[in-house]
């Protein structure tokens, strides 16, 4: 009997359920509820990896406690907040199936349609199957405007094969995940790595649910980074603005140049002073924002540089059970290192 639960444990895993989380003790109890039937009715080995991104509550507690009747229940932990997308990024790099599928753990995205992408996928021969909220009413107004203003950015700026209204709720294949993991970038952002890639895909529709419990991990402000990221890590474009924006104040420039010597012609130098302050405010807000699209580029360039892991794994209760090895100085292999140490 032994020898037959050893032998289940190293079967190949055919399905991988990444979920991110962070500050997640409200939910989690939903969470299980709802995915662990989906899984289990699928039946076909399968894991479930919870990435704790450094939580400060007792998310890591109920994980423990999860486990003790979910062998499948997987728990990867960081050593402290490296931030959802770099979590989602350790999840994919340790996550053993030939099929993967990343979640919030928020479920706002519903768990019950996992068996529907696995099934387009297996289908169609798909490697990529998007989940994509056809329904956002449970969102306030804000949020959906800001949504559908993001999302068009980004097929204008990546291209028209970033779908719309996807997030980060997907099945990979294998080959897609290997595919992402060779990737050298620093600063990921996964719903526009991956329509870059180019693999056959599909979609599945749902309606966005709210909230079961806790609070957003998503505030305006890592919003507004997530759309700088995305910006500035798939297009030149702002770079392009700058110098736009540099011809056109060389051109107000040579107006104010033509209007000063003809006030000075006339006589009225000293009624020019309105237009002179307007042309030195509106110069220096042009330098100043052309100075800081530079910085944003420079910074990223900086932190490629560097090529420090985006995450440190504090431990993986799945370390025992042979698993697709990181390459030489990446965050595992570094981690790994660390705890041996």
């Amino acid at each position: 009997m032994p020898e037959g639960r050893d032998a289940e444990r190293h079967a190949p895993v055919v399905l991988s359920v990444v979920i991110p989380m962070f500050n997640e003790e409200d939910v989690l109890p939903a969470l299980v509820t709802r995915l662990r039937p989906v899984l289990t009715e699928l039946g076909v080995p399968h894991e479930v990896v919870a990435v704790d991104d450094g939580s400060g509550d007792r998310t890591a507690e109920l994980l423990d406690a999860f486990r003790l009747g979910w062998p499948e229940l997987r728990v990867v932990a960081l050593r402290r907040n490296s931030g959802h997308q770099a979590a989602l990024t350790a999840g994919l790099d340790r996550a053993r199936g030939a099929y993967v599928v990343s979640l919030d753990a928020d479920l706002q995205d519903p768990p019950e349609k996992i068996p529907d992408m696995l099934a387009l996928a297996r289908a169609e021969g798909l490697d990529i199957v998007y989940g994509v909220r056809a329904d956002r009413s449970s969102d306030s107004g804000f949020k959906r405007w800001t949504a559908g203003v993001y999302y068009r950015l980004m097929r204008r700026l990546a291209g028209p094969s970033v779908p719309a209204q996807a997030g980060d709720f997907r099945l990979l294949s294998r080959a897609a995940v290997e595919a992402l993991k060779a990737l050298p970038d620093q600063q990921r952002v996964y719903r526009l790595l991956v329509p870059w890639l180019g693999f056959p895909s599909g979609q599945v529709t749902y309606e966005r649910a709210p909230r079961t419990a806790g609070r957003t991990k998503y505030p305006l402000g890592r919003m507004i980074r997530l759309a700088v990221d995305s910006v500035t890590g798939f297009s030149a474009a702002p770079l392009r603005i700058a110098t736009w924006l540099g011809a056109g104040a060389f051109v107000v420039c040579l107006g104010l140049l033509v209007y000063t010597l003809t006030a000075f012609a006339l006589g009225r130098t000293v009624p020019g002073w309105t237009s002179l302050f307007t042309g030195i405010v509106f110069i220096g807000a042009v330098q100043l924002v052309c100075v800081g699209l530079l910085g944003e580029y420079v910074g990223r360039i900086y932190t490629a540089v560097q090529n420090r892991p985006t995450y440190f794994v504090r431990h993986d209760t799945a370390a025992t059970v042979p698993a697709p090895g990181p390459a030489p100085g990446s965050a595992d292999t570094l981690a790994e290192q660390d705890k041996v140490g």
